[in-house]
């Protein structure tokens, strides 16, 4: 069963959840996508992975609300949220796709991608969304914000009840990741609609546990350091003693993450093995 829009505001269908159908240990029950309708134009936070069911869905929310798909906003180039646009474009030959463009953008997909940059407006019927430039999980991603209702569909920004990779090798920065949810702190958003769990009704209780979390993992790196671990994996394997087998690579990569920051800020380095300096 399709799930029922959460609220609404004037128009807006805003917004109708739409599951994109790619369980797995990594993504949950699979990415939350969002369909926002007003006045007959439509846009879809995030292409999912092109799965069948998920295609379905979105054309029946769009018949139900008699609205046409106006454009597909990517919040970040990863596989999960991004690999079904393709799909998407065939069923709709005229919906326009955005996401932020960067050097590292290596993506293949034969689409005309616009450029959305921190502060661009995309306009749909009578609403606006506005692009929050938020890198850290990845260097492109993005948030949108939409200012009546004060709320922010946050991507992999965060997660209730779980926390987000920082993945260095693929361009992740934790510097600029807890910089991001400063960033978004500071808009006093309503709530967060993210792109993995549920909705988030109290996001300064949300972000600044994640603020403390990521302060805690720090001291606890530290702290191996300084008992003699010189290794991500034996470092990991301290901190996350217990984490199931599936979920210890992107441990590893947090750890690999608070690493590069402490060697930025000079407080450790990586020479023969990982140590405080």
């Amino acid at each position: 069963m399709d799930p029922e829009p959460l609220y609404f505001t004037s128009n807006v269908l805003f917004p109708r959840l739409l599951n994109a159908r790619n369980p797995g240990p990594m993504t949950g029950p699979g990415n939350n996508t969002y369909l926002l309708a007003s006045n007959g134009a439509a846009v879809l936070i995030d292409a999912g992975v092109g799965h069948p069911d998920h295609l379905d869905m979105l054309d029946r929310a769009l018949s139900e609300n008699q609205s046409r798909l106006h454009g597909v906003l990517v919040t970040h180039d990863h596989a999960d949220h991004a690999s079904g646009a393709p799909a998407i474009a065939l069923a709709h030959p005229t919906t326009r796709f955005a996401k932020y463009r960067w050097a590292g953008d290596g993506r293949q997909d034969g689409l005309a991608w616009d450029s959305l940059g921190n502060g661009d407006a995309v306009g749909f019927g009578g609403e606006v969304l506005t692009a929050i430039h938020t890198p850290g999980h990845s260097p492109d991603h993005l948030a949108f914000w939409h200012e009546p209702t004060r709320a922010l569909f946050t991507g992999d920004l965060v997660i209730a009840g779980s926390s987000v990779m920082i993945q260095l090798s693929r361009g992740g920065n934790l510097a600029q990741y807890l910089e991001s949810l400063e960033r978004v702190l500071a808009f006093e958003p309503s709530c967060l609609f993210p792109a993995h769990g549920p909705r988030v009704d109290d996001p300064p209780a949300l972000i600044r546990g994640y603020l403390d979390h990521r302060r805690l993992r720090e001291r606890q790196v530290i702290a191996a350091l300084e008992a003699g671990q010189r290794s991500v994996e034996a470092i990991a394997e301290s901190i996350y003693d217990g984490l199931e087998p599936a979920l210890m690579a992107a441990a590893r990569e947090n750890v690999r993450a608070h690493l590069e920051k402490l060697k930025i800020e000079g407080i450790a380095t990586d020479h023969e093995g990982w140590r405080t300096l």
